[in-house]
């Protein structure tokens, strides 16, 4: 199974500075790439990356020799056009948005390669092609690799690539059934009774974030100061998204080790972001996440996930008789008007979910 690690890099101020570069460089491609493209659309051509990539190292790469400066590994260039014609192919199939302009400092990153050989890694450094050796805080598994993507979050260098792993599935604590209800008071409630509780790691730091804010905003643009403000300001954003992560990654994998089948639900998590009562506290939940670390995960550990429509109505059945009422979201308890059931709404809500795998 082919999986993906990223890790924090140890890098001095000089390979701080030629990382800077690497990502310029791809940025100024990809920008030169996006232009020409819209360029000969308008003229009335039908362009594709591999023509744009041609005539860029035949005709472009020679009048900028700040390209070909020693040190700076050539691939990053046609990489930049692989993920611009990626960009359009995922806009074609209406499953991205029109590909903007990139801009400086705003997901700085670029791939490299060895030129088809496979990059050796392992332990706490790591060599790569024309850079040199670099470190890591943490140890990489001993193993190769054909890419290498390096990215900046905040004002910090991260290495990611992917590697063949083999896994072997799990012993499961619960060979039954599972269901797994999101929701905004608790995050996920399974019909085992277990219920995790939503930490709301947005609003929790949302006064810092705050502060920061108005400090950058009053900072003098182009000052040093008002630089200064922005890194600290991007690094509480990424302290939030890292403690989101990891409550999603330790839940979904409690449940894929587990439990031998999940059902879930198919969130219309668009349409519940358009509630401007709620988006803040739903774009803090991380549904489209929590589903998406579910689904590789169930392949790592050897489990089954069953996608529930989003038109299943697992909240207004009652778990008891099966009749269906509705019920507002200010009501936490269900009180079946057929039975007089009386139950958590979570918790009536993944028993459902349970139930419709095995229908």
């Amino acid at each position: 199974m082919l999986l993906s690690i990223k890790t924090k890099l140890k890098l001095s101020l000089i390979q701080e500075t030629i990382m800077s570069k690497h990502a310029g460089i791809a940025r100024f491609t990809y920008n030169w790439g996006l232009a020409t493209w819209q360029q000969l659309y308008k003229d009335g051509l039908k362009p594709d990356k591999y023509v744009l990539k041609k005539f860029f190292n035949n005709h472009v790469k020679p009048e900028f020799t700040w390209i070909k400066e020693k040190g700076i590994c050539q691939k990053i260039t046609q990489y930049a056009f692989d993920h611009l014609g990626d960009a359009f192919s995922r806009f074609f199939a209406h499953i991205g948005g029109y590909p903007n302009f990139k801009k400086k400092g705003h997901h700085d990153s670029f791939t490299i390669d060895a030129s088809g050989k496979p990059i050796p890694v392992g332990g706490k450094s790591i060599k790569l092609p024309t850079i040199g050796w670099v470190k890591t805080y943490e140890g990489l598994p001993h193993t190769t690799c054909k890419s290498i993507t390096i990215s900046r979050t905040a004002d910090n260098w991260f290495i990611a690539f992917a590697y063949e792993q083999t896994h072997e599935p799990t012993v499961k604590q619960h060979d039954v059934v599972v269901g797994v209800d999101l929701g905004v008071k608790e995050l996920a409630t399974l019909s085992t009774g277990v219920v995790f509780p939503n930490p709301k790691h947005y609003k929790t730091h949302l006064e810092k974030l705050r502060r920061l804010s108005r400090n950058f905003a009053r900072k003098t643009k182009g000052s040093n100061n008002r630089q200064s403000c922005k890194i600290q300001l991007a690094k509480h954003h990424a302290k939030v998204a890292n403690l989101r992560n990891n409550t999603i990654h330790q839940i979904t994998t409690f449940l894929c080790k587990n439990h031998a089948k999940i059902v879930v639900e198919d969130l219309n998590i668009s349409g519940m972001l358009s509630n401007h009562k709620l988006a803040q506290v739903i774009a803090d939940c991380g549904f489209h996440e929590f589903k998406r670390q579910l689904e590789y995960k169930a392949k790592k550990f050897g489990c089954e996930i069953i996608i529930a429509s989003r038109w299943f109505p697992s909240s207004k059945t009652c778990s008891n008789c099966g009749y269906i009422q509705d019920m507002p979201l200010k009501e936490r308890i269900y009180n079946c008007g057929s039975c007089g059931h009386s139950i958590d709404r979570d918790l009536n809500a993944a028993i459902n979910l349970s139930r419709l795998a095995k229908a």
